[in-house]
C-alpha cells in the first residue's frame, strides 16, 4: 500500500475508521518511534562502554553503578516496547490494528494517538486493570 500522508495530517473521527490513510499514518508513527528507541539504545550501549573506567572513590562508584542500573532498566523497558511496536505493525499488516483484542470494538483515535501500541479500548483496559488489582490484593 503506497498512500502518501502529509506532515500535517491527523486522523479524524469524520473519516472511515482505519482507512488506508489512517493505517499509513499509524504505521509511520510506529516506525518513527521504533527508530528513536533503537537510536537511544545504541547511545546507551556507547555510554555503558565508555563508563567502564573504575571509579577510585566509593561514592562515585556507587553513583556510577546506580546510573548503570537505571540505564539497563530503561533499556529493558525499551526492548519490551519494541516488541509491542512490532506486534502493532503486524496487526496493521493483518488488518487488526485499532480494534480491541477483548471486544473487537474500534479503539478511539485519541487513545491510539496517545498510545499507538494500545490493544484494548479504554473501557476494556480499565476492566483489565481492576481485575489485576483485585487479584494482586489477594
Amino acid at each position: 500500500m503506497n498512500v502518501h500522508i502529509s506532515d500535517d495530517y491527523r486522523p479524524s473521527e469524520d473519516e472511515p475508521f482505519m482507512n488506508s490513510r489512517q493505517q499509513e499514518y499509524f504505521r509511520m508513527k510506529l516506525l518513527r518511534w521504533r527508530t528513536e528507541i533503537l537510536e537511544d539504545a545504541s547511545q546507551t550501549i556507547v555510554n555503558l562502554q565508555e563508563e567502564t573506567v573504575k571509579e577510585p572513590d566509593i561514592a562515585d562508584r556507587a553513583s556510577t553503578e546506580s546510573e548503570r542500573a537505571l540505564e539497563l532498566r530503561t533499556r529493558d523497558r525499551q526492548r519490551k516496547l519494541i516488541g509491542k511496536i512490532d506486534a502493532a505493525l503486524r496487526r496493521l499488516d493483518e488488518g487488526e490494528y485499532g480494534y480491541c483484542d477483548e471486544t473487537g470494538d474500534p479503539i478511539s483515535l485519541k487513545r491510539l494517538e496517545a498510545r499507538p501500541v494500545a490493544t484494548l479500548t479504554l473501557e476494556a483496559q480499565e476492566r483489565h486493570e481492576r481485575r489485576e488489582k483485585v487479584y494482586r490484593d489477594d
